[in-house]
């Protein structure tokens, strides 16, 4: 069969990026420690779904380790490195990454044509959730809950990384919008530094859009976001990008770290609750977007164990959930509209991502959501 992937639905697609062979490997796989290896030494165990970089557990002799691939177009050397030094400075301070490989010179990026490879030990625990869609709901409240403290403590040991934000690019992170004065004028600027977004976007009435939909929830958030202290976060915590004690139901080790950027604690929390809580991708099934109040219930208590939140920290994170996704959003319309040159998926984003997860929040239940988030009761 054929190697599908995950889309903007439940259905599997062709991938974006071609499989990874074993025969592609040995290049790389010499310019990050691991010369003399050949085609023939390496057997490629299983194929990564997730949809945006292709990925592959791979076997050499008695050791396995989990291969990236990105195009140069999604990703940069330089904006890999600053990834590889994060995750070291979180295992340093106790949250368990997976670790990258390094060549002899200390290099962990290797490039060969306009691809980028990353090499990795294979991650502790059971990948419990690894054939599951992104932002699917956690099956358990105890994971919901596991996952919330280990935000928490991954929020903690990041406040000491002092590394500057990553500029605006494809799929990464941001705050940039939320921190502006002026929201068009904002904009108006993205869409001059960024013309892959700009060119993304012309189909769309996107700044009159922006104005009707976001601007007023933008201000909200606004005036939350520039009391908070800034910081890198992981910035696409979900279910998925975890690894787990099967057992205890506890999270093992933390994966991914591919959106992460320095924003704030809130932003990445409020991004962790839109990314698992709402189940976004069931509602062309059902007709309705639902959400888990248990799995809600639960990862924000477990975040609270570590990083207690007041009255003032739940209604600033219900002020910033409706626009949380906006700068990744804008990001993934870049990708599929100028990137990929993919206009059903890029009208998806924006759309039933960009605007319609706004609009959600205006629903009853969207509602509901905000006013449990904030701390008052249904």
């Amino acid at each position: 069969m054929s190697h599908l992937v995950h889309g903007m639905g439940l259905e599997p697609v062709a991938p974006d990026w071609s499989p990874i062979v074993a025969a592609e490997l040995v290049e790389p796989l010499a310019q990050l420690g691991h010369e003399r290896v050949t085609s023939s030494d390496l057997q490629v165990l299983w194929r990564s779904p997730r949809p945006m970089s292709a990925a592959a557990l791979v076997r050499f002799d008695t050791t396995s380790f989990f291969v990236k691939r990105h195009h140069e177009r999604v990703r940069t050397a330089t904006r890999l490195e600053v990834e590889h030094r994060f995750s070291d400075h979180l295992r340093r301070h106790g949250v368990a990454t997976p670790a990258c490989h390094r060549g002899p010179h200390g290099e962990s990026v290797a490039r060969v044509g306009p691809y980028l490879y990353e090499i990795f030990d294979v991650a502790r625990g059971r990948d419990l959730y690894r054939d599951v869609p992104s932002w699917h709901p956690y099956r358990r409240p105890e994971h919901a809950r596991s996952a919330g403290a280990a935000l928490a403590h991954l929020h903690q040991a990041a406040a000491t990384f002092d590394e500057p934000a990553s500029r605006p690019d494809v799929l990464l992170d941001a705050v940039g919008l939320m921190d502006a004065d002026d929201l068009n004028d904002a904009l108006v600027a993205l869409l001059h530094a960024r013309p892959g977004l700009a060119r993304a976007l012309e189909p769309f009435a996107f700044l009159t859009d922006a104005q009707r939909v976001l601007a007023e929830p933008m201000a909200r958030a606004h005036a939350v976001a520039r009391t908070q202290a800034r910081q890198w976060t992981h910035g696409d915590w979900h279910p998925s990008n975890l690894t787990w004690d099967a057992t205890r139901h506890e999270v093992r080790e933390v994966l991914d770290l591919g959106l992460a950027n320095r924003t704030f604690s809130l932003h990445d929390l409020a991004t962790a609750v839109e990314r698992a809580v709402v189940d976004w991708l069931d509602a062309a099934g059902r007709g309705f977007v639902g959400v888990d109040w248990d799995s809600l219930d639960a990862l924000l208590a477990g975040y609270q164990c570590v990083a207690p939140l007041n009255e003032s920290d739940r209604r600033a994170l219900a002020t910033i959930l409706p626009v949380a996704h906006v700068d990744f959003a804008l990001s993934e319309v870049e990708y599929f509209g100028d990137v990929l040159s993919d206009a059903a998926n890029r009208d998806v984003a924006y759309h039933g991502y960009l605007m319609g997860h706004v609009a959600f929040f205006n629903s009853p239940v969207g509602v509901e959501l905000l006013e449990r988030v904030a701390g008052q009761p249904r």
